[in-house]
């Protein structure tokens, strides 16, 4: 579904937050609007890319995401527009070479809602979108993704205790537990068709344990191929709202994760991340870190909402989870 028009800006308060957020030299001169587009998708909140001209003459296709009142925390997993801005400003736009570039945020005043600015990667694909079958494209993107990520992940981990990175959410116990707790909740009715779910609570700490204890760093927090667009060899990762301190191999997971990816091309891009994160070999215990991200995904999933833990085409988590407990030695 596109953005409906009626959550978007008329004219003149566009152009008025395009000028804020976009003269950075104190030019008072405004920014002209000269067209607007709907993506093809709204997700969580509405959006548009607009075509602007500067007042130095320049023209820039920008990217803009609006809060508008919206949010979906999702038991404090996900953050808000104002979040991801920080995310932006604060860390990914001092990272050499990182696209989408941050080009401003601005908040609205009288709602207090936040407008996040970023470069339109114009001609890009979603990996998730590559063809699968006619040729290795979408092969070659993700072990790229993958080496895109150790490289991050490796970069981000001495930051992590930066003031300006404080307010990062940051996978504690807690968090995990909760997660493990409505799985359990909702997975209720299907306990007769998956009778080893009555062994979850016994589980206790052990199955997060190896998230805790590994490398912590900053991580995408829904790092899927539908989040990594390529052009060319030009990799843009997006929707940052779901950024945390925590385990990098929760990335890894989210990356190779499902139906889809399974066999030689999970395999390469597993060791192209360690290469990259750890070019003198990676922890003894990333395996073990590896399946315990892997459990974390599947109970954050099943954990959201009653209705999706029971869905027909939700079932297959159910069966991967068992596998990776059984790794673990939960099972």
């Amino acid at each position: 579904m596109k953005t409906p028009l009626s959550l978007l800006p008329n004219l003149r308060k566009l152009s008025a937050g395009l000028t804020a957020a976009l003269n950075t030299n104190g030019n008072s001169q405004r920014v002209t609007v000269l067209n607007r587009k709907l993506p093809r998708f709204m997700y969580t909140f509405p959006n548009e890319i607009v075509t602007c001209q500067l007042p130095d003459r320049r023209k820039r296709r920008v990217f803009i995401k609006y809060e508008a009142g919206r949010g979906h925390h999702s038991f404090g997993h996900r953050g808000d527009v104002t979040y991801e801005a920080k995310v932006y400003g604060r860390l990914l736009h001092s990272l050499p070479g990182f696209h989408p570039r941050f080009l401003g945020a601005w908040v609205e005043p009288g709602t207090g809602d936040t407008w996040l600015m970023l470069e339109f990667a114009y001609c890009a694909t979603r990996v998730f979108d590559l063809p699968a079958h006619q040729s290795t494209e979408q092969s070659k993107a993700l072990v790229e993704s993958a080496r895109w990520l150790g490289q991050f992940h490796a970069a981000c981990e001495e930051r992590v205790r930066e003031p300006a990175l404080s307010f990062l959410t940051r996978y504690d116990s807690d968090y995990y537990r909760g997660w493990a707790r409505r799985m359990a909740e909702f997975s209720r009715p299907l306990q007769g068709r998956f009778p080893w779910l009555t062994k979850l609570r016994q589980w206790g700490d052990a199955w997060f344990t190896p998230l805790l204890t590994a490398p912590q760093t900053v991580i995408h927090g829904e790092f899927y191929s539908k989040t990594v667009m390529v052009r060319k060899d030009k990799l843009f990762v997006v929707d940052w709202e779901s950024a945390a301190v925590g385990a990098g191999e929760i990335d890894l997971a989210s990356l190779t994760e499902g139906k889809h990816w399974l066999g030689e091309v999970a395999g390469q891009c597993r060791r192209e991340y360690q290469r990259a994160r750890w070019p003198a070999g990676a922890p003894l215990d990333f395996n073990r870190t590896l399946n315990a991200a892997r459990i974390y995904l599947h109970l954050r999933w099943l954990g959201e909402r009653p209705d999706w833990t029971t869905r027909e085409k939700t079932l297959w988590r159910f069966h991967h989870l068992h596998a990776a407990a059984k790794r673990l030695g939960l099972l």
